[in-house]
């Protein structure tokens, strides 16, 4: 019995998924047929495409032991992905076990593994809510987020490789206000997207991949990009690519281009 009868799920395997194909990237194992040829593709037109994906990957580690190295306890993480170990809630809870993290998706494929994001530590708390960023107040709004989550204490948002999914027809910075808005003084904001600034002609070649497997996409200037933090305190190092942000000495990413991640990344607080 596959993975789709056990779950009563309709997992959608015949069309590719930016999740899934996500998880190809990093060398998982949950991508299916439509996912792999839909990566392939993806690959031939960017061929740092793994590399960028594994460099981001690393940010979101990276910056989840900075905030709780802040003393931040709590996390939301839309665009939650494939479970890859060490998941956020793992960092976070290392630093301090009770912290607790919702994670949000709507790739129907990630609820049926959610069980997986569920482990964490007796002192802390996390949950899984099937809902999609393009609609904030319903995601805020959902059970998991107000039964883990006090949104009246400071919240880490993560909007990791999320964003460059909703193009502006979809109001992505309005989005993204309205999720700040709801979140206490303190709170924290951690973005990477998809950018052309560095190396235009692959990335406008992999946008055209995606958008023919029916995914939205956008990539967008460091402008645009800086704009998702307006009125916030970014940290330091500001906005720069996902391998720059305050890189670990030993990381093996550390000869990596910006070409080749064309990934911007930040993370700012809420004063």
């Amino acid at each position: 019995m596959g993975i789709e009868q056990e779950s009563g799920i309709d997992l959608q395997l015949d069309r590719p998924h930016s999740a899934r194909m996500y998880d190809y990237y990093l060398g998982g194992w949950t991508n299916f047929p439509a996912d792999r040829e839909a990566a392939g593709k993806a690959i031939t037109a960017f061929p740092s495409a793994l590399v960028a994906a594994r460099a981001n990957r690393r940010f979101v580690h990276r910056s989840t032991r900075h905030l709780a190295s802040l003393g931040l306890t709590q996390f939301l993480d839309i665009g939650t992905g494939i479970p890859t170990s060490p998941n956020l809630h793992e960092i976070a809870q290392q630093a301090d076990p009770a912290s607790r993290v919702v994670y949000a998706d709507n790739d129907p494929i990630v609820l049926a593994h959610a069980a997986a994001l569920l482990h964490g530590t007796p002192e802390g708390c996390t949950a899984y809510t099937q809902a999609d960023v393009t609609d904030p107040r319903a995601l805020l709004e959902s059970l998991e987020v107000k039964r883990t989550l006090d949104l009246t204490r400071p919240v880490a948002l993560s909007l990791n490789a999320i964003l460059h999914f909703v193009p502006d027809d979809q109001d992505a910075h309005g989005i993204v206000e309205t999720l700040k808005d709801e979140l206490a003084p303190g709170s924290a904001l951690t973005l990477s997207h998809v950018t052309a600034d560095f190396d235009p002609a692959p990335i406008d070649r992999v946008m055209q991949v995606y958008r023919a497997a029916g995914t939205p996409v956008q990539a967008r200037t460091r402008a645009e990009f800086t704009a998702f933090f307006a009125n916030w305190t970014l940290l330091e190092p500001g906005v720069t690519s996902t391998q720059r942000w305050r890189p670990d000495p030993e990381d093996s990413l550390g000869g990596v281009t910006d070409n080749e991640t064309s990934c911007y990344a930040a993370v700012a607080r809420k004063p």
